[in-house]
């Protein structure tokens, strides 16, 4: 009931008649406030080294199979000398600074302010978490600063995310870096979509896009990918 009566208030308040007098003022003052998320991202974040973003969902629970693969893979990236970045909440995130902790690696969290979730994972390293109010200058810092995405299960939080990237390097906004889905069994029918329809019914993607993406099963894969190739490029931020 009081999660009802909190909808109901915030969306009184958007629908809430303003003047333009305000509506400007309010516009004003927010590009302040986005500025000051760029800056604060571009410093932290630039001196932290190569890191690899995580993605996945908020809502997986350490039970699940998935969570224990999403903490081993935070230690085996930390053990081949990568720091991890997550979204800085629950679920996969938290399994990702988990496990980059517990490898004594780099714990990056960028964290979204939101009116229903999220609270910040505890495993994220006390001088690394940032909190973000807008998405699009923390989505900026996820791309910026990874040497590679590896995209676990997910809803669309997750989609958005892995599609700005691969939207990215596919239109040469940035150079190409490894975009990796790890679960076979929950990418594959994606897949077999973008290759059946977008690609072979529409024609609205050409065939080495699919090469933008690789599908694995494990840690070790996943690790594995991102070392091949950086045995061919260096490290450094994405634009």
């Amino acid at each position: 009931m009081a999660k009802e009566m909190d909808d109901k208030k915030r969306l009184q308040e958007a629908f809430k008649q303003k003047d333009w007098n305000e509506i400007k003022t309010n516009d004003s003052w927010a590009v302040f406030k986005i500025m000051s998320e760029f800056v604060e991202g571009y410093e932290r974040l630039a001196k932290m080294g190569p890191c690899v973003s995580i993605f996945g969902s908020a809502r997986t629970k350490p039970n699940n199979p998935y969570y224990k693969t999403a903490e081993e893979l935070a230690f085996q990236l930390t053990q081949n000398g990568y720091g991890v970045i997550t979204g800085g909440g629950p679920g996969i995130m938290e399994a990702g600074n988990k496990g980059a902790q517990r490898g004594g690696g780099i714990s990056v969290g960028l964290n979204i302010d939101l009116p229903f979730e999220q609270e910040a994972n505890p495993f994220i390293d006390n001088d690394k978490l940032l909190n973000f109010q807008y998405f699009f200058p923390r989505k900026v810092m996820f791309v910026k600063y990874a040497q590679g995405f590896i995209v676990l299960p997910g809803g669309f939080g997750t989609l958005d995310e892995l599609f700005e990237a691969i939207t990215l390097i596919q239109t040469k906004k940035i150079g190409k870096f490894p975009i990796i889905l790890l679960g076979k069994s929950y990418w594959n029918g994606l897949i077999d979509w973008i290759k059946e329809v977008m690609l072979g019914q529409e024609a609205n993607i050409s065939k080495k896009d699919l090469n933008l993406l690789k599908i694995v099963d494990s840690p070790e894969e996943a690790v594995f990918e991102i070392n091949k190739f950086y045995k061919k490029y260096s490290h450094k931020p994405n634009f």
